[in-house]
């Protein structure tokens, strides 16, 4: 792969499975040095290790829950020792709880806000300083097609990612004269261990998000792909 990225720095939240690992590991596979967090210690160590392997990028990661402010700035703090940057952040982590209202807990209300959109302004809080001398930045927060249609059982999931695409448009607007893009991805269904039947072969693959990603780094600093929604071609009918 062409080492488009090399000498930069990414940040890739929820980086160890899933869509923020495919992210991650293209990221290291066009010469970035990545850095990744999760929840699970154990998960990160094990996800550090296997893509150091497979890459001669430098990758490391911390055990971080972007839902805590405290947390965030750590592991920021800790991307400040062991490498430079960020140029690049991707907001990629998430929780799902799939309940009507009434259903819904108050915890899991809160966990599912804090997580899919507090989250993501703590990540971006953190970044904007550190990137405002870096080389052409970007930052790219991994929205849902459900931020655009509410389904049913989706009202925390809605409400968190419908307030992460009006969220990633403010920063947009807020940034674009400073020099740092922002794009806001919306896939619909990805195969990943997200949901019930994650793994149905018409679904989305993580890589196929990946290369997405790679293609917005890939534009000339002078244009921005703002928004991009992510269909399977063909859904179950």
């Amino acid at each position: 792969m062409d080492q488009f990225l090399n000498g930069r720095t990414a940040v890739v939240t929820g980086g160890t499975r899933g869509i923020g690992r495919a992210i991650a590991e293209a990221l290291l596979d066009a010469g970035a040095a990545v850095a990744v967090c999760g929840r699970n210690p154990q998960g990160v160590e094990t996800a550090v290790t296997e893509m150091a392997a497979r890459s001669k990028s430098k990758v490391i990661g911390k055990a971080a829950d972007v839902s805590e402010q405290a947390d965030v700035a750590k592991f920021f703090q800790f991307v400040d020792e062991q490498v430079a940057g960020p140029d690049i952040l991707v907001n990629n982590a998430g929780v799902g709880v799939f309940k009507t209202v009434a259903e819904l807990t108050a915890d899991e209300w809160r966990r599912t806000i804090s997580t899919n959109l507090s989250g993501v302004f703590y990540c971006c809080r953190e970044a904007l300083p550190r990137m405002r001398n870096r080389h052409n930045p970007y930052i790219v927060n991994i929205s849902s097609l459900a931020g655009k249609n509410a389904f049913s059982g989706g009202a925390a999931y809605n409400a968190s990612k419908f307030g992460l695409n009006g969220f990633s448009e403010a920063l947009m607007l807020d940034y674009r004269y400073d020099g740092i893009r922002v794009s806001n991805v919306m896939p619909g269904s990805v195969a990943t261990g997200f949901g019930s039947g994650s793994q149905a072969e018409w679904k989305i693959v993580p890589s196929d998000i990946a290369e997405v990603v790679l293609m917005m780094l890939r534009m000339p600093a002078r244009t921005m792909l703002s928004a991009v929604e992510i269909r399977p071609s063909k859904p179950r009918k």
